[in-house]
């Protein structure tokens, strides 16, 4: 129709809605509608304190410790570390000087801050939504803009409630067809960041779309969104649908009455539209997509499980070569090793990538009737993630076979809290990263999804899930 306006995408339309000024030299003033605090956040209360300046909207701020509680206790005085132990306990007492609420320890609904926004219903479709952490794209799963941002930036906030971004570019990446029995959101993703290569979403927002995408569950979608920084995107989105007003209706802070109807009503105008322009284009057929396991020191360096380690001598690139090189040999493995035959000396199911109730309960499939032969450990994302689980019996499958079942918290996934493992040791872990020394010194990482990490354990070694699912 003449004069109709040009299409948009979700992102578009979520930036235009919060612009409050645009400058000169391409910076957007934009305003936040959430920002999520965590124990890591102490610097920011500090500094805003040093300067007598107050939180513009603490109604808007919500905390959980989460980076530097350990996991075999709830209790503060535990804590022997004495630098741990201010962070996690001054995030309380800040809540109380400047009106933010916390979801302290000893809460129920304390937890990981990225499972913890979407399971009190703060996470909402179509907001902006900023925490000092970069796996805040993990948000984004409910079609809002949610990105990670410095200390500095969120002093601003605090300050502000708003914040200074450039504009990026779109990146759409459509997985259509149907994934094969026993592949997760965390396959799908390794895949994506495995074609797209970790600096391959630089400067863009990634949208995901596809059929493969929509019939991933909320958990699963929140695990591909979460890694989107690991492909060097700014944040992760998938449009709102059905499964997403689901998951968010009857939430504690989710929109009530009225105020559901006309909120329901926004968040379905907020899916790109037909015709809409991006930046660039990247598509997989899902049938294909294996059981991923990463081999590298880079989540990009990903292969199928039952692929092999790749010889660097065949990257055409001198750098990627080089790199490629320097990974293996940190990693301790060499070119033409059947990833099958790797064995593993611990496993760690958690962070806020693999710890939702739907992480544990594909877990707990595979654990149930066999035996962890390696030290293996289960971390809850939250305490009512925890509570479900030991409800549905869970826990107890994971302790008659052999796993340890923890507290909630970040845990092994960088180690913050202390809990690390030994130099050479090598991990499958649900985490998000895999770089060096992530989970301590001179350990190797190896991403998977939970169901894989499970059969590690119980193997001792890389085993396609799908062996132990028939």
């Amino acid at each position: 129709m003449a004069g109709s306006a040009q299409p948009r995408t979700m992102f578009e339309k979520i930036w235009a809605n919060h612009i409050v000024v645009d400058r000169p030299d391409g910076y957007t003033l934009l305003y936040v509608d959430r920002h999520l605090i965590h124990d890591g956040s102490y610097f920011a209360f500090q500094r805003l304190k040093s300067r007598n300046i107050k939180l513009r909207r603490p109604d808007l701020s919500f905390g959980t410790p989460d980076h530097y509680m350990p996991t075999d206790t709830r209790r503060k005085e535990d804590i022997t570390n004495p630098n741990s132990r201010r962070m996690v306990t001054s995030l309380a007492i800040h809540g109380a000087e400047t009106g933010v609420t916390v979801f302290d320890i000893g809460d129920r609904r304390n937890g990981i801050v990225h499972v913890v926004g979407p399971e009190q219903g703060i996470t909402l479709p179509g907001i902006t939504l900023v925490c000092g952490d970069s796996h805040t794209s993990t948000h984004g799963a409910f079609g809002c803009l949610a990105f990670g941002i410095g200390s500095s930036e969120v002093t601003h906030v605090m300050a502000t409630q708003c914040l200074w971004q450039k504009k990026p570019k779109t990146m759409r990446i459509t997985v259509d067809g149907h994934l094969g029995k026993g592949i997760t959101g965390k396959d799908v993703i390794l895949a994506i960041i495995a074609k797209i290569g970790a600096a391959g979403g630089t400067g863009y927002v990634l949208e995901y779309a596809g059929s493969a995408i929509r019939g991933l569950s909320m958990e699963g979608r929140m695990t591909l969104c979460n890694m989107s920084i690991e492909g060097g995107g700014r944040a992760g989105m998938i449009a709102p649908d059905d499964a997403t007003y689901q998951f968010v209706a009857g939430r504690p802070y989710a929109p009530k009455g009225a105020e559901w109807d006309a909120a329901l009503a926004r968040w379905q105008a907020l899916p790109t539209e037909d015709g809409a322009v991006f930046d660039r284009e990247v598509t997989l057929n899902g049938p294909d997509i294996a059981p991923m396991v990463t081999f590298g020191t880079s989540p990009e360096d990903a292969v199928a499980v039952d692929g092999v380690v790749p010889d660097p001598a065949a990257a055409t690139d001198v750098v990627k070569r080089e790199g490629l090189t320097r990974a293996l040999q940190y990693m301790g493995l060499r070119p033409g090793t059947p990833i099958g035959d790797i064995s593993v000396d611990r496993v760690f199911i958690g962070s806020c990538t693999n710890s939702r109730i739907e992480d544990i309960r594909a877990a707990a499939a595979i654990a149930k009737g066999r035996k962890a032969v390696v030290p293996s450990w289960i971390v809850p994302g939250s305490g009512i993630i925890k509570e479900q689980a030991e409800a549905e019996g869970l826990d107890r499958i994971f302790k008659d076979a052999g796993f340890e079942w923890r507290e909630a918290g970040c845990s092994m996934c960088l180690g913050m809290n202390g809990e690390i493992g030994r130099p050479e040791e090598r991990i499958a872990s649900t985490s998000n990263r895999n770089f060096v020394g992530r989970q301590g010194k001179g350990v190797r990482t190896h991403l998977v999804s939970p169901a894989m990490a499970a059969a590690a354990a119980v193997t001792g070694r890389f085993t396609d899930v799908r062996r132990l699912l028939d």
